[in-house]
């Protein structure tokens, strides 16, 4: 299949979880280029042996994008044309292609793209937050730490945030999430399309309280929202006592009271310090 007279590369976006959604188009590709280039060759081949498809198959992953990038551009210099996907949805939506994209660019080879799922779009138009504008991130770096920093970057952006995540992990992450972010809306979305599909929809501090869950998960978070609230010093002081006679450290009661509040961390620290003076 050429377009333009040169081999062409194929992203196909291929199912989340319930195959029927698979498009003709789709199906027609996959049916009709040269080779197939996929992340796990076990699951793309219970893709295609469900639709009666044969087309050779060729593994392209993270642990080996430059090696794999090398043969499928020496494949399409051959005139034969490519298909791209992953285990699910979207190639290069949090899953390897990247690489490959720009070496068939640089190389002045055709790519097109076959539309499909994707579960970050399932998942935000389903979750009942701001659709309008949004800011899709993916997963967190595996190690707290980094995490957190890569949370506080975000804490300010005013529009959903939409994260992937391993159900291993989702527990220590929404926690997490509501350190940094404090107690805003959000959605847990897992195994969409799927028979056991659910979501989510509280707030993180009620979502805290979610374990075991299993299966391909979406987080989504509202945006931040400056809080036009009036309230006077004395006030916000109190609060913070009342959370200190609780156990709470000093840093720790001003901390969530500015979050609460959506006020400097900083500034409602010193000024609790001087009136303690």
């Amino acid at each position: 299949m050429l377009l333009k007279d040169k081999a062409t590369l194929f992203i196909v976006a291929t199912p989340i979880g319930n195959l029927n959604e698979i498009s003709s188009r789709a199906l027609e590709v996959l049916k009709s280029v040269d080779v197939i280039a996929c992340e796990d060759t076990r699951n793309t081949i219970k893709l295609l042996s469900h639709f009666d498809i044969h087309t050779k198959l060729i593994t392209y992953h993270n642990f080996n994008e430059k090696e794999s990038s090398k043969g499928i551009i020496k494949l399409l210099k051959e005139g034969k044309s490519i298909a791209l996907v992953s285990d699910a949805g979207y190639p290069l939506i949090s899953d390897p292609g990247y690489e490959l994209v720009n070496d068939v660019i640089d190389e002045g080879f055709n790519i097109t793209t076959i539309s499909g799922a994707n579960a970050a779009l399932n998942a935000l138009v389903a979750s009942g937050l701001k659709t309008n504008h949004y800011l899709f991130y993916g997963f967190l770096n595996s190690k707290s730490s980094q995490a957190k920093k890569e949370l506080e970057s975000l804490k300010d952006f005013p529009y959903t945030i939409i994260f992937y995540e391993a159900p291993h992990r989702i527990e220590k992450t929404i926690k997490l999430m509501y350190e940094v972010f404090g107690d805003r809306k959000a959605v847990i979305a897992r195994e969409l399309t799927k028979l056991h599909e659910q979501y989510y929809r509280d707030t993180l501090d009620k979502l805290t309280n979610l374990k075991d869950l299993k299966g391909e998960i979406v987080i989504l978070v509202q945006g931040y929202e400056k809080k036009d609230i009036q309230i006077d010093e004395s006030e916000l002081f109190n609060k913070i006592d009342i959370l200190i006679n609780k156990g709470y450290k000093t840093k720790e009661a001003v901390n969530q009271i500015s979050e609460e509040y959506n006020i400097s961390k900083n500034t409602l620290y010193n000024s609790y310090l001087k009136r303690n003076k």
